[in-house]
Order: structure tokens, then C-alpha cells, then sequence
């Protein structure tokens, strides 16, 4: 599989997850990596673990400090045959708890980290993409963007913001053959589920504390199905298919090339009324 020959890609939050099965998915596919996150032993040792399958490089870059990125993009350009995919796989729970009592140091790193990291990895690599004439920008951005998630507001608020930042950026890039994508790569048993069952009921609550448990019995919804998207993301098929948030469990996504011109608002986060819904609350 060589759909991704001649691509140059940057996946931040490589290191371990759903952001090194990524890295792994696009070797295979024939694309040049380079790989950031923070840790730089877990970085190392996981360009090491890729190494067999490609040309792969890593650099640690704290996402949420504008310095880091723009320094890692500067190296990813200066070092790859050619840069014009990024993923965007970082990106941390923040704390647990109702919200008058998380700490809200906590709560604005996990804003600054979630949402501001993936902002400024886009403004750092979107002039050099534009001078290409053309790109592909994929961000990480599951179930916190869709629906509520009490007790994990930092994280939630962060999520849909990412997917109408993404919304607006594809408008914004459209001219310039850019596209920009979210993916929901379903519930992954992960660290940050870990991380969840750690902290208990107390803190995320009875009930999604009772899905993650349920969650990490049944396996989770595996890493294959993210990175199988976020390659057909990167590839020319998608070309086009832009200002979406796509499920990888749930959409038909290898059938939207055929939909190009069908999509409208399918995919995209919205305001339903009451209308839909079948009320007669809204006079016509």
C-alpha cells in the first residue's frame, strides 16, 4: 500500500496510542514521519519501534508553548522530503471532578494543551502548506466534542471548540486546496482510560465510570479503524472533503469521494430546533 508515497507527515502525540498507530499506518502507506510529544524516553522509544517501517524522525515539543512549534515545524520542514500532512493525536483528559473543585491551573492546561496546541500547530505549518498549494490538516477530536461529558469539562470544552476551529480553518483554506478534517476514533482503551478508572466514580462519575469499566472489558473500539481514516484523510481520494467531523467506527468515510458534492452540513456539528424534533414550539 503506497497511497501515501511521496507525503511528508507530522503527527503530534506520537508517542504512544492512537498517534504512533498512526505513524506505524502511514510508513506502511509510504509517507515520510515525523513524530513529536513531550516525554522525550517515550518519544525515543517509540521512533525506534517505527524505525523498520520507514523514514521516520523524532523531536519532543511541548504543543501548548508557541516557541516549541514553531521550531518543530521549522525541523520537520527542514528535514523531510516533503511536509504537507499534519496530525494532531496530542492531547490530555485535564482534571476530573465537579467544577468548583478541579483546579483551575489543571483546567487551563488542559485547554491550553487540547485546544491552543492544536491552533498554533496550524498556524505554524498553514503558510508553509499555502506556498505548496495544497495540505492536508487532520485533528484528533472525539466523544468530548459531540456530547456533554460532565466532570471532564476542560477536556469536552476543548474538543468541540477544536471541531469549529476546524470548521471555520476549512473555509478559510479551501482556495488554497487545504483540507482540514476531525476524526472520532471511537472509545480506545488508552492511557487516558487509565486514567479515568484511576481517578474512580467520585471523580468522573457513577455512570461514565461504569462505561469505562464496560469499555475495558470489551477491548474498546481497537486503533486500527482511527489510523485506517486518518490515512484515507491524507491521501489524494479525500481531496476535497474538508470541514468534517468523521466517525471512524460509524461513517460510511470511504464512500464520501463519490459524495463530494452532496456533503452540505453532513458531518458537522450543528444546532438542531425544535422543528426537527417534531415540536410545534417554533411559530413558521
Amino acid at each position: 500500500m503506497t497511497v501515501l508515497a511521496g507525503r511528508g507527515a507530522l503527527i503530534a502525540g506520537a508517542s504512544q496510542g492512537l498517534g504512533k498507530e498512526i505513524a506505524a499506518a502511514y510508513l506502511r502507506a509510504g509517507a515520510s514521519v515525523a513524530i513529536c510529544a513531550r516525554d522525550a524516553a517515550t518519544l525515543e522509544a517509540a521512533r525506534t519501534e517505527l524505525a523498520p517501517l520507514g523514514r521516520v524522525i523524532a523531536r519532543p515539543c511541548d504543543i501548548s508553548k508557541p516557541d516549541d512549534v514553531d521550531a518543530l515545524v521549522a525541523w520537520a520542514i527542514a528535514e523531510l522530503p516533503a511536509l504537507d500532512v499534519l496530525v494532531n493525536s496530542a492531547g490530555i483528559y485535564g482534571p476530573m471532578g465537579a467544577i468548583e473543585d478541579t483546579e483551575w491551573a489543571a483546567w487551563r492546561q488542559a485547554i491550553e494543551i487540547d485546544l491552543f496546541g492544536a491552533v498554533l500547530l496550524c498556524r505554524a505549518i498553514v503558510p508553509h502548506c499555502k506556498r505548496l498549494g495544497h495540505g492536508k490538516i487532520i485533528q484528533l477530536s472525539g466523544g468530548g466534542a459531540t456530547a456533554p461529558m460532565p466532570r471532564l469539562t476542560a477536556y469536552a470544552t476543548a474538543k468541540a471548540a477544536v471541531v469549529r476551529f476546524c470548521e471555520s480553518l476549512a473555509l478559510e483554506l479551501a482556495a488554497h486546496r487545504i483540507d482540514v478534517n476531525c476524526i472520532a476514533p471511537g472509545a480506545l482503551n488508552t492511557r487516558m482510560l487509565d486514567e479515568v478508572l484511576a481517578a474512580g466514580p467520585e471523580k468522573v462519575g457513577a455512570e461514565f465510570y461504569a462505561r469505562s469499566i464496560k469499555q475495558r472489558d470489551s477491548g474498546g473500539a481497537g486503533l486500527e479503524r482511527g489510523a485506517e481514516l486518518a490515512v484515507f484523510l491524507a491521501s489524494s481520494a479525500s481531496d476535497g472533503i474538508t470541514g468534517r467531523l468523521l466517525s471512524a467506527l460509524w461513517d460510511p468515510w470511504r464512500e464520501l469521494p463519490s459524495h463530494r458534492d452532496e456533503l452540505a452540513d453532513i458531518y458537522t456539528l450543528r444546532r438542531i430546533t425544535a422543528r426537527e424534533r417534531g415540536k410545534d414550539w417554533e411559530q413558521s
